[in-house]
């Protein structure tokens, strides 16, 4: 059988197994399509089943997490742990309280964490979680009696030599504080290392809430020196007005760039001057508000309602807001305006048919997997802090993050070109994130 035929043969197998669940595939199909070119040149990563047995989790876990609201009404929700790869070290990924939640989706983001958290150098496996619960709406109290369920479960699944979960979309300083509370008080311990993004006063890690925006900058900036270029003068484009795009601006306009544009659920703002930082801190993160407020208050910005702010021509495109956002039409679109680099700051954000379209055109493309592992890569130096009762400073941290962008960009490359596809930050990303976790699981045996 050739290599083609027993990859495509195992994709399948996969497929089928995990019916039901597209994101998954999504996932599972953009790293086989680089796993013929390894196989071709490795062929005993075909052996012992290490391919099946990397796509298939350790452990899922499900879960109901029964709460109750301020009005005395008792809401059911589905909580999710799947802990995915552990050969290199404890669980580590992230939990998203989202009503898009579920097992697909879930996996699909697990799947993603193992070759990101390779791709870092650091000793970390691959994990994820969440629920379907939506804290938009809900009152301070609310939130609290659902965290305490869910971690009610939850606890008796993770440590810090076994699963170490951290925030995502839904979950920040907020939700982890309601969490490791109700971990403590269960577990009688107080385990710092079993949570990350933790709040600086107990525990917390600087740079933390910065780390996923700052490290999307820092890989963007990492992929135009390849080019003899940088961010200076450059327009820059940043879907979503959240945790990762904000700070993605941020480090953008340390670095020498303008970003132009901001987006959430209900459009975008164009600001051609640059956008206002701290104004939009003060909406989202304050106010909690749309993005529409900032063209209220700032008179030549414009907001457009419902549109797609990848027709706003750029020369960096960040994708910063959830999966798929990207597609075959808008990816053109970008090509068609002059974009120069693409850099995912959300996790799988462009579709595969958006991501050809990229290829096609020689427009450089980085695969969330590589340029958006800062936040896990902080999390990580979390708990380096957490276990050695140390605590870190702002700028060191931010070196050392910057420094583990440069080694995730050096490795991602010289991956690429020693397969032979120079350039191609997906295969880069791909092989070396699997190349690590494949050889780690070769040398524990068959497990």
């Amino acid at each position: 059988m050739s290599t083609r035929d027993r990859v495509a043969e195992i994709y399948e197998q996969v497929r089928l197994r995990n019916a039901g669940e597209p994101e998954f595939h999504q996932a599972a199909a953009e790293v086989f399509e680089s796993l013929q070119v390894v196989l071709e040149h490795r062929p005993h990563y075909a052996d012992s089943g290490l391919i099946e047995r990397l796509c298939e989790p350790e452990r899922q876990i499900i879960f109901r997490v029964p709460w109750v609201d301020d009005s005395g009404n008792v809401h059911v929700n589905r909580g999710f742990r799947v802990q995915y790869n552990s050969v290199l070290g404890p669980y580590k990924g992230g939990l998203r309280f989202h009503p898009s939640v579920n097992l697909g989706i879930v996996k699909f983001l697990g799947f993603e964490q193992i070759f990101k958290n390779a791709l870092t150098g650091l000793p970390i496996g691959g994990g994820k979680g969440g629920s379907d619960f939506d804290p938009k709406g809900r009152s301070e109290a609310e939130v609290m009696r659902f965290c305490q369920s869910f971690m009610t479960e939850l606890h008796r699944h993770i440590g810090e030599y076994t699963d170490v979960p951290a925030g995502d979309i839904g979950v920040g300083g907020r939700e982890i504080g309601y969490l490791f509370g109700q971990y403590k008080r269960l577990t009688n311990s107080y385990e710092s290392g079993v949570l990350t993004g933790k709040g600086l006063t107990w525990g917390g890690s600087q740079v933390r809430r910065e780390a996923t925006g700052y490290g999307v900058a820092y890989f963007v900036a990492e992929m135009l020196k390849t080019a003899n270029s940088s961010l200076d003068g450059k327009t820059v484009v940043v879907s979503g007005s959240g945790n990762v795009a904000i700070y993605a601006i941020e480090k953008v306009h340390q670095l020498g760039g303008i970003a132009i544009a901001a987006s959430d659920s209900a459009g975008y703002v164009v600001d051609e001057k640059g956008i206002d930082l701290d104004l939009l801190k003060e909406i989202k993160e304050v106010r909690r508000g749309r993005i529409s407020e900032y063209a209220d208050t700032v008179p030549h910005a414009r907001f457009v309602p419902n549109g797609s702010i990848w027709d706003v021509p750029c020369d960096v495109a960040l994708p910063c807001a959830t999966q798929n956002e990207l597609d075959e039409s808008a990816a053109k679109t970008l090509v068609t305006n002059g974009v120069q680099a693409v850099a995912e700051g959300a996790n799988m954000p462009t579709t595969p048919q958006g991501v050809q379209v990229f290829r096609d055109a020689a427009v450089a493309f980085a695969p969330g997997k590589a340029a958006n592992a800062g936040g896990v890569a902080t999390s990580a130096l979390e708990m380096q802090q957490n276990a050695s009762r140390d605590s870190w400073g702002f700028e060191y941290t931010d070196e050392r993050l910057a420094g583990i962008m440069r080694g995730i960009h050096e490795r991602t490359v010289a991956t690429a070109a020693e397969y032979g596809m120079p350039g191609d930050y997906v295969h880069g990303a791909n092989i070396a994130g699997f190349v690590k976790v494949a050889d780690a699981m070769i040398s524990l045996g068959v497990i």
